[in-house]
């Protein structure tokens, strides 16, 4: 069975990074996680990134690079990840249904709040690379 293709985005704003906090019910309910979302047929990592951010959230981003690459495995699933370093504007969300909460987080204190396993390697590699 192939994995499925996430595309994940380190959003920038003013030197901060967003986190979303997933809905109760959810897998893996209020960890906090770097936005993004499935690759659907026929769009490219970067545009699947940019989709979901407007579907989510309402926030228009521009996607720079890819940062890294990375497989992980839950009881739900497994996937590949594909995070992007990304930058927005505006930061104002106006769109909120799609998560608990959400936090724009100094890079330093991104390790304080639960992430979800899968974002934790990346966001340590993240800091790493400051």
């Amino acid at each position: 069975m192939e994995q499925k293709q996430i595309a994940a985005g380190i959003i920038i704003h003013n030197g901060k990074i967003l986190l979303a906090q997933r809905k109760k019910g959810k897998d893996l309910e209020f960890k906090w996680e770097l936005p993004g979302g499935k690759l659907e047929k026929g769009e490219t990592l970067p545009e699947c990134l940019c989709r979901e951010l407007i579907e989510e959230l309402n926030l228009k981003i521009t996607v720079k690079e890819l940062f890294m690459k990375s497989e992980h495995g839950y009881a739900f699933g497994s996937f590949v990840l594909n995070t992007f370093i990304a930058e927005c504007e505006n930061p104002l969300i106006t769109k909120t249904d799609a998560h608990e909460q959400y936090a724009w987080v100094e890079p330093m204190h991104l390790l304080d709040y639960d992430l979800a396993p899968a974002d934790i390697p990346i966001v340590q590699a993240y800091i790493k690379s400051l």
